[in-house]
């Protein structure tokens, strides 16, 4: 009786991991049959390289795809015109979101050749990949949204079309808002180049524009009349470039003059700073900030001029689940890498060798790079993602969009993601989340495993407090 039980459950372990590997080879199926479209839309948004806040044709192309696909869509969310959610809702269940990200970088105008090259009329590129970004999550959602439909399961896929990640921090004010309550899991991923799903955080950051205000004068008649502006950016850029050796060593701070006067003969009136305050933690972020204000303050005392801030983006570090990256690095292996044929790999020895000391093995590309905790922070970077990681458990990955070797917000990254290359790697991304939502959906377990984690890491005592306060988007801050 004992070794017939043994049998039976043998056989309908076995029964069901069929069903499932039939299932799932269904979404693989219904990202590959729409991947001449995914394609198209990608390198549309890739053309369009619209900056943060200004991605009006973008959003619209990713809204299009969803909502002919029968999602309802939720447009202009959170006070942001290019902000939105789509979503399918089967009935009570599970509810999955997914990230997806469209806006381009100021000055990485690129062709897709392996030369550096400016684009006619363009003044800004898709260096980072968000045009591959946002497809392959609209891709994944959909493919998950057909099998939900044809098997009648039960919950929900939301889809958020998330603006300005470049520094305008668009997903702090959808999660300020509420946007992410009752969301269970929430996936992502990014533009690489090489694929992985390995645990880790990124860095914490606030930025924002000081605008100094001082008396024109002629700068050889009569200069002592004047007070200069300049001097006042100046002034403050020399306090924080020495305060960088008192900071702890992870902090890094970064800035551009971004008007500094119209001519040398006139005493500036008026000049501004863009600044960027980055840590692992978002309290110590808030600390350097305080400090970058009172480097302000000792330039407009000193050199008798004044000053006003505007913080335009603040978001916090990403808090990692290992639940999650373990299953999304499974899915990872299942789907591969990124395979190249004959023109891809000549492009991709092209621009290899423009990378000097950095060139890399380009059958990177095809590799799964092993799954890694990573208890410190590794990442140089920062994302919005980071404020939607402390709201609800969610993780994260990467493909290799990029020719291995590649750096990110560089005119390589900007020339791979217009091409098959970069669309190669964003079919595989969105293979690997729809893997993962079926994983999900299929096995409430996971999703209580991750929500446990989650609440473990975050702590009970834990508070939300926005690194950008209590203000509006900042929508001007690309203008």
């Amino acid at each position: 009786m004992y070794k017939k039980l043994l049998v039976f459950l043998l056989l309908v372990a076995i029964k069901l991991n069929g069903q499932t590997t039939n299932e799932k080879n269904e979404i693989i199926n219904s990202i590959n049959d729409n991947k001449t479209q995914y394609e198209e839309s990608a390198l549309k948004i890739w053309g369009w390289a619209e900056l943060g806040y200004q991605e009006y044709k973008s959003a619209k192309e990713l809204q299009d795809l969803l909502k002919n696909e029968g999602f309802l869509l939720e447009v202009g969310i959170a006070n942001i015109p290019t902000a939105f959610v789509a979503t399918y809702k089967n009935g009570d269940g599970p509810v999955i979101g997914i990230l997806g990200e469209y806006d381009a970088l100021p000055g990485l105008s690129q062709t897709n050749e392996p030369k550096k090259n400016l684009r006619d009329g363009v003044s800004s590129g898709h260096a980072c990949g968000h045009n591959l970004f946002g497809v392959a999550s609209a891709a994944s959602s959909i493919a998950i949204k057909k099998w939900m439909e044809k098997t009648n399961t039960k919950g929900t896929i939301k889809f958020f079309g998330c603006p300005a990640e470049e520094g305008g921090s668009g997903k702090v004010y959808m999660v300020r808002e509420g946007y992410f309550e009752n969301v269970d899991i929430v996936l992502n991923w990014h533009p690489s180049n090489s694929n992985g799903a390995s645990a880790g955080s990124s860095l914490a950051n606030k930025t924002g524009k000081f605008r100094f205000s001082g008396v024109s004068a002629h700068a050889a008649g009569a200069p002592q009349r004047g007070r200069s502006a300049l001097d006042g950016i100046e002034a403050m850029n020399n306090m924080l470039n020495m305060m960088r050796e008192h900071v702890d060593p992870e902090s890094r701070i970064h800035y551009i003059i971004t008007k500094g006067g119209d001519a040398p003969n006139v005493v500036p009136n008026f000049a501004e700073g863009y600044y960027y305050v980055r840590h692992p933690n978002p309290e110590e972020v808030r600390r350097l900030w305080e400090r970058l204000e009172l480097c302000a303050k000792g330039a407009a005392l000193g050199t008798e001029t004044t000053y006003t801030y505007e913080v335009t983006g603040g978001v916090y570090n990403i808090l990692p689940n290992e639940v999650l990256q373990k299953l999304i690095h499974k899915n990872l292996s299942d789907v591969g890498g990124v395979k190249y044929n004959k023109e891809e790999l000549a492009y991709a020895e092209a621009i290899s060798l423009t990378f000097g000391d950095n060139k890399k093995k380009l059958s990177v590309s095809e590799e799964i790079q092993p799954y890694v905790y990573y208890k410190e922070t590794k990442s140089g970077g920062s994302t919005d993602v980071g404020d939607v990681s402390w709201a609800v458990p969610t993780g994260g990955f990467s493909t290799a969009t990029y020719v291995p070797g590649t750096a990110g917000h560089s005119w390589q990254a900007a020339s791979c993601t217009g091409t098959s290359i970069g669309t190669k790697g964003m079919l595989n991304a969105a293979k690997v989340m729809a893997l993962t939502a079926y994983d999900l959906f299929t096995n409430n377990g996971l999703i209580i495993s991750a929500k446990k984690e989650f609440k473990e890491k975050r702590g009970e005592d834990f508070e939300y407090i926005p690194l950008i306060g209590d203000r509006g988007p900042a929508l001007n801050y690309r203008k």
